[in-house]
């Protein structure tokens, strides 16, 4: 059964963080850059959240990447098609790298076809 195009939604995914605390609390600034796919159709108006957590196990939540820290112009419009997206705001400091994320659409169906790929320097 050949998967219906709108539904398709990829993604690249590259990942840097500071490790740094930002003034007296323990918060760390993270940089997230999202590029989206550019086959026909790709990309979203969903809300996207992103989890981040290090080995063990402690997590950093982000519920909507837009709001937390998107960088884009005013009026720029996130997740579509060949986009590169640029976040970046403070989260509570993990105690190791990142060695796992969790990219959720806010869509209520899943979204067959996502392909998402991460690096972290």
């Amino acid at each position: 059964m050949a998967i219906p195009a709108q539904l398709i939604l990829s993604f690249f995914l590259l990942f840097s963080f500071s490790t740094t605390a930002v003034a007296d609390d323990e918060d760390c600034v993270y940089s997230v850059y999202i590029r989206t796919g550019s086959i026909i159709k790709g990309g979203t108006d969903s809300i996207i959240s992103l989890k981040l957590e290090d080995a063990y196990g402690e997590s950093v939540e982000i519920s909507n990447l837009e709001t937390w820290g998107g960088l884009m112009e005013p009026g720029h419009d996130y997740f579509e098609r060949g986009n590169l997206d640029i976040f970046s705001g403070r989260g509570r400091c993990l105690g190791a790298p990142v060695c796992s994320m969790n990219l959720t659409s806010g869509r209520v169906r899943a979204m067959d076809g996502t392909v998402t790929t991460w690096r972290s320097p």
